[in-house]
């Protein structure tokens, strides 16, 4: 693909503030770029969080340049203060690695470590981190960085001037380890360009002077926003925690729905950011939605294209069909896989039949919690608006028996438009 491209990572919202613009726009119309982007890989998951800087790197391996995906194995251990308002708990180097390893497989999604020139390449910062004996780093390293530089960053002011707070001499010299993997990346792989979240830029600017005053090269930095919902909250954060990109940590049917759920004022901005369409076919369904904001065109292509390219599209076609059963679109029972019914079990209320067969439905919806009395069942049944394994019943005594059930025992239960219960008869 032909080389460029600082133009569309603004245009598609990568790129809040980059040093020496200019440069940096001539440099990527003149060569390939080599830019990194760092993660501490603090659990065995990356979270929505991680998802503007890889994507960031994903498009930027498309433009023709190439990515460096660096997992902070020595960082890490440290912990980057930045943003936070008291230590996190520090990692072995064996859990660590076991989080990078389950880390691996999933940036794989996003880019391609063999394509040629601008192969994507994973590194792990403690390889190169890990043998510096200490007063080396502090001669080689720490000479260049003066206390006043380092007190006067706002993560470090906030937590000093607090005495609530502490900071470690420990997280205090996060910025000079997180410079020299910026040094190391320029020296062995040619890197020019290191990415992160705004939280980020002071570390990323301490790198850029450091290349500078040890090696006299200019290099760059630029710096995604950091993206927090319309309460404040921040992205990618629910009532149950951080939304994963494992999916045995978030279901991709969830994983759908967190989507679903945009706003319609971020869903446009979430587009560009989340998915490879071109801005022309976003403009346009953002058009559509506009018009019928209710239909919630927008959010469900959203949410289809960002679930496909985390769990594959076999995913995301079962999530989306859940995602209609359970809110209201009809189903024909032939199409409930064992796969889909688990779903469908696991994101529905939930209720084990532990009465013999046959037993009225009127029961039934009492068991699965859809209605508190026979007189309440009754009445929703003759009022049209039961149905049983996508089939409507009208009859208030209708029984079900052995030849009701699907297969492994599962009746599925719809009252109303958008009630949807999951029943299993035995063991």
């Amino acid at each position: 693909m032909e080389q460029g491209g600082l133009k569309i990572l603004r245009d598609r919202g990568y790129i809040d503030w980059c040093s020496h613009p200019d440069e940096l726009e001539k440099l990527f119309q003149e060569e390939r770029v080599t830019a990194y982007v760092g993660f501490d890989p603090t659990a065995d998951s990356l979270h929505v969080g991680h998802l503007i800087p890889l994507m960031g790197l994903a498009w930027l391996q498309k433009l023709g340049h190439k990515p460096l995906l660096l997992a902070g194995g020595g960082t890490g251990m440290i912990g980057d203060p930045s943003g936070k308002s008291k230590e996190r708990n520090l990692l072995s180097i064996d859990i660590i690695r076991e989080n990078v390893a389950g880390i691996k497989k999933q940036l794989a999604h996003f880019v391609d470590f063999d394509c040629g020139e601008n192969s994507a390449v994973l590194l792990n910062n403690y390889d190169w981190l890990g043998d510096i004996p200490f007063l080396d780093f502090l001669r080689d390293v720490g000479r260049y960085f003066s206390v006043n530089y380092m007190i006067a960053k706002e993560h470090v002011k906030s937590r000093i001037n607090d005495p609530e707070k502490t900071l470690s001499f420990t997280e205090f010299s996060y910025t000079l380890l997180q410079a020299y993997d910026f040094l190391h990346l320029n020296r062995v792989y040619g890197c020019k360009l290191q990415m992160g979240g705004n939280d980020q830029q002071g570390n990323i600017v301490s790198g850029i002077e450091l290349i500078r005053k040890v090696d006299g090269k200019q290099v760059y930095g630029g710096t995604n926003p950091l993206l927090l919902t319309s309460s404040g909250t921040k992205f990618g954060k629910t009532e149950g925690g951080a939304v994963w990109l494992d999916k045995e940590r978030t279901s991709p049917y969830r994983f759908y729905q967190f989507w679903i759920n945009s706003e319609d004022s971020a869903v446009e901005k979430l587009m560009k950011l989340f998915t490879f369409m071109p801005l022309e076919e976003i403009a346009e369904i953002m058009g559509r939605h506009t018009s019928s904001p209710e239909r919630r065109e927008a959010q469900k292509i959203l949410a289809y294209e960002i679930t496909s390219l985390v769990h594959g599209s076999d995913s995301a076609d079962m999530a989306k069909r859940a995602s209609d059963i359970l809110f209201g679109g009809d189903f024909d029972v032939k199409d409930l896989s064992p796969e889909m019914m688990k779903t469908l079990e696991s994101e529905a209320p939930f209720s084990k039949i532990n009465q013999p067969m046959p037993i009225s439905l009127a029961e039934l919806m009492i068991e699965a919690g859809a209605a508190s009395s026979k007189g309440e069942s009754k009445r929703l049944i003759k009022g049209g608006g039961v149905s049983l394994n996508g089939t409507k019943i009208s009859d208030e005594h209708h029984e079900l028996d052995e030849n009701s059930l699907l297969q492994d025992g599962y009746v599925f239960l719809k009252v109303g438009k958008k009630r949807f219960f999951v029943l299993r008869h035995g063991e």
